[in-house]
């Protein structure tokens, strides 16, 4: 009952943020936001989840995930709402910074829900399978976003992910209230009273942030420069929309047959690859000139980008100390959140000095060179001290 509440969570939290993700930069670009304006309203979704991540990762272990939770759902629909209440820039960057730090409070739970829940036998399956229903979210809620767009306008748009945002909202209220078992100080390991800082001298812990990280901040310099690109290239809102959701398509797809894929070639051996697929779909991007090429790369891009999250999520959960799976898994989104906060200013940067086709040419060469350098040794697989 609680995987099925969980997944459910999933499916309508993510259907209403990339119902409207996609088009921050559209209707900034509509409000006169230039190509530096796109990357620091992109970056705002990261700077107040980059200072409560750790935070919001104690708190579930302290109170239990249920809370949280309830607090995600009820900020994210809060804040997806805004632009439609109040059509300015100051609205779009107040609503991505709210949706942003609901959106780490909400991710840590389920995830800590998810992992309490599974055996290290069975958690690569299990967040497999929630990655998948995030993956059908970004799906869905691109082709809604991009048609209430074209055919009525972008505050509609804003409006109905407020509606849809009332179901993860109420389902919420059905996860049960577990709090993390507390270990007398006399028996917890030296990693159980550390720092969440010092945590990152554990080596797998640590490539499988960065792995986290580099996979996250791409997927969000896709979603804000493609649609600018796609647009000047005299692109439709609901063609966007959909080569955008065809990527969602493709992580769904590729997360269902993940199990099989680490069994077979190795999970080290499947991150880098896929990484390597998504770079070289970033550096093709500005040479593809008609909509069925753009949906060819974003697909395989999804390919790529759709292994990265579930593994890291199970290295991650793995890796932690007993009392501290919710903390580390915080540890995880903030590391995320510094890259998705330190990306877009970098990108807009360089969007606006060399131009946005170098913003594909530069975020393809920086995944390919980052697969290779947080390659995991054989020795390093983490025992399931998470369990």
């Amino acid at each position: 009952m609680t995987l099925r509440v969980i997944l459910l969570i999933a499916l309508c939290f993510h259907t209403m943020i990339y119902l409207t993700r996609p088009l921050i930069t559209l209707y900034a670009s509509e409000l006169g936001a230039g190509t530096m304006d796109i990357g620091l309203l992109t970056a705002a979704y990261a700077i107040l989840p980059l200072a409560f991540a750790i935070r919001a990762g104690k708190v579930a272990d302290l109170v239990g995930d249920r809370l949280p939770i309830v607090l995600g759902s009820l900020g994210a629909t809060i804040g997806v709402a805004l632009p439609y209440l109040f059509p300015s820039m100051a609205a779009l960057y107040a609503s991505q910074a709210l949706v942003g730090i609901s959106h780490v409070f909400i991710t840590v739970s389920l995830q800590n829900v998810l992992g309490n829940a599974a055996t290290k036998e069975t958690r690569d399956q299990v967040f497999g399978i929630f990655s998948m229903f995030v993956a059908m979210g970004s799906f869905v809620g691109p082709v809604i976003g991009g048609y209430l767009a074209e055919h009525f306008s972008y505050g509609v748009a804003f409006m109905t992910a407020g509606f849809v945002g009332l179901l993860p909202l109420s389902l919420s209220f059905l996860i049960p209230v577990i709090v993390a078992r507390k270990v007398p100080a006399a028996e917890a390991e030296p990693a159980e009273s550390a720092s969440s800082l010092q945590l990152l001298k554990i080596p797998v812990l640590r490539k499988a942030l960065a792995s986290s990280a580099l996979v996250l901040y791409s997927k969000d310099i896709f979603i804000a420069y493609f649609p600018l690109f796609a647009a000047g290239a005299g692109v439709s809102e609901s063609s966007i929309g959909w080569i955008i959701a065809v990527q969602g398509l493709a992580m769904v797809f590729v997360r269902m047959l993940l199990g099989r894929m680490t069994g077979k070639f190795g999970r080290d051996r499947v991150l880098l690859s896929s990484i390597f697929v998504a770079g070289l779909s970033f550096i093709l991007v500005p040479f593809a000139g008609h909509v069925y090429l753009f949906g060819v790369l974003s697909a395989m891009m999804g390919l790529g980008l759709g292994c990265g999250q579930p593994l890291s999520m199970t290295t991650t959960y793995n890796a932690s100390p007993k009392t501290r799976t919710g903390e580390v898994l915080g540890l995880r989104l903030a590391s995320n959140r510094l890259s998705q906060l330190l990306a877009p200013m970098f990108f807009g940067l360089v969007g606006n000095s060399v131009g946005l086709l170098s913003v594909f040419y530069v975020s393809g060469a920086f995944l390919i060179g980052g697969a290779f350098l947080t390659r995991a040794k054989p020795d390093e697989e983490p025992e399931a001290t998470g369990a």
